[in-house]
């Protein structure tokens, strides 16, 4: 497996968790939840380097926090932008040229396993393009503004995507200049590269890899992690 870079993005607020803190700093058994994430990164020989995007309130808090947990990887801490595209963008820019092979992930993902990211990682390696995801459990609905019901799609066919989603820098560097030039914006780096009519393959990842969003993730999370370090 080659060597990665890894662009790790926290520059969101994230309302919906409904506390004055952003979420990624919430504290998960003893620690901020994005430190989790990228002490992951940081403990795998894959990963060559990682690049941190936050707020630009939050550059100097974050260089202490990363400097605090040792976490020597990381070689920056840049202010993302208006737009997650625009600070995933702000975050490969920051990689060394080294990096040809780069992921993306969500800071608040602390639960994601070295394992699934391999995964991801070798299916890219063999296409160009892959992100993690689990296939649907739900019977879903398609409804139009009345709120009727206009279709069932296959459940077979549907997959929950997740982070990392990982890519050949060059690809993804592309999609996103070209998206940036015609201003189209996806809703995460596959929907920027699918657009450009490059292949994305799926790897399989877990259920447990959840991104903490609302209150009752935090318990879960905490479980979850809990549950990990008893090595159940």
């Amino acid at each position: 497996m080659n060597k990665w870079g890894v662009v790790v993005v926290a520059a969101g607020r994230g309302s919906r968790m409904g506390t004055a803190e952003s979420k990624q700093y919430l504290p998960l058994r003893g620690k901020p939840i994005l430190i989790h994430t990228l002490e992951l990164f940081q403990s795998m020989n894959e990963i060559a380097e990682i690049a941190l995007v936050v707020g630009g309130d939050d550059v100097e808090r974050c260089s202490r926090l990363v400097s605090e947990h040792g976490l020597d990887k990381v070689s920056a801490v840049v202010s993302g932008g208006g737009e997650r595209q625009h600070s995933v963008y702000a975050g490969i820019a920051a990689l060394s040229p080294a990096a040809e092979w780069v992921m993306v992930h969500d800071g608040v993902r602390p639960l994601v396993t070295p394992e699934a990211v391999r995964s991801c990682c070798s299916a890219a390696e063999r296409v160009g393009a892959a992100v993690l995801a689990v296939p649907v459990k739900d019977t879903i609905k398609q409804v139009d503004e009345t709120g009727l019901i206009v279709s069932t799609p296959d459940r077979r066919s549907l997959w929950a995507i997740q982070t990392p989603q990982a890519f050949r820098r060059e690809l993804l560097v592309a999609a996103h200049e070209r998206a940036q030039a015609e201003g189209y914006l996806g809703t995460d780096d596959a929907m920027v590269v699918e657009w450009t009519g490059a292949a994305v393959t799926i790897a399989e990842g877990d259920y447990t890899n959840i991104k903490i969003t609302t209150p009752e993730d935090l318990p879960w999370a905490e479980f979850l992690l809990e549950k990990r370090e008893r090595g159940n």
